[in-house]
């Protein structure tokens, strides 16, 4: 019986070739073991980019479907989790082109009860705090600061993943950075006021 196993492998998950080629031939239990390989990067973008536990789940359900489709296709199975990403971060834009909404906290969030409520309410306002910052920038600006900054990918992985020049990577995060900063002050200004 042949298994389906992932292997780390530089900065992430990696499958191995026999289950990329099993999934391409339309093993389900391989393509199954492909997207539980690229799971976390996957959530974590479509996360960082959506703001939305359900916008992220419908949109890495949507991205399983194109990859149940297109996955026979591949040019480079080799290449599979940087292809997973850019469709995820696609995806995600046009999940965002297409509906503006609020970012929801999810029922299994909420605290309980007891004194762990006065420290849920601090994590509450720094995560707002980060998701309000985080909205100044612009989706392709988003996804820079997320890949670079959050997950800690080099400008070029990150490039290859969002499909753009290496180049483009660091005026992105360029640019983020400075409206960050702006944000930032701006936020503490207004504070002191």
């Amino acid at each position: 019986m042949q298994t389906h196993e992932s292997t780390a492998a530089g900065s992430g998950q990696r499958c191995d070739e026999r289950v990329v080629a099993a999934a391409r031939r339309g093993d389900e239990k391989a393509f199954i073991a492909i997207l539980q390989a690229y799971d976390r990067r996957l959530r974590r973008i479509a996360s960082c980019l959506l703001g939305d536990r359900d916008l992220m789940d419908d949109a890495l359900q949507e991205v399983a479907v194109k990859a149940a489709r297109a996955l026979p296709a591949l040019r480079d199975p080799d290449a599979v989790g940087a292809w997973l990403a850019r469709t995820t971060y696609r995806t995600c834009l046009d999940m965002l082109r297409r509906q503006r909404g609020l970012v929801l906290l999810a029922p299994e969030d909420l605290p309980e009860s007891g004194d762990g409520v006065a420290d849920f309410v601090d994590e509450l306002a720094a995560r707002d705090a980060v998701t309000r910052l985080l909205a100044t920038l612009t989706p392709e600006q988003r996804a820079a600061v997320v890949l670079v900054d959050q997950e800690g990918l080099d400008y070029r992985l990150a490039a290859e993943l969002l499909d753009i020049p290496a180049g483009t990577i660091g005026s992105r995060l360029s640019k983020a950075r400075a409206v960050l900063r702006r944000a930032v002050s701006a936020s503490l200004l207004e504070e002191l006021s």
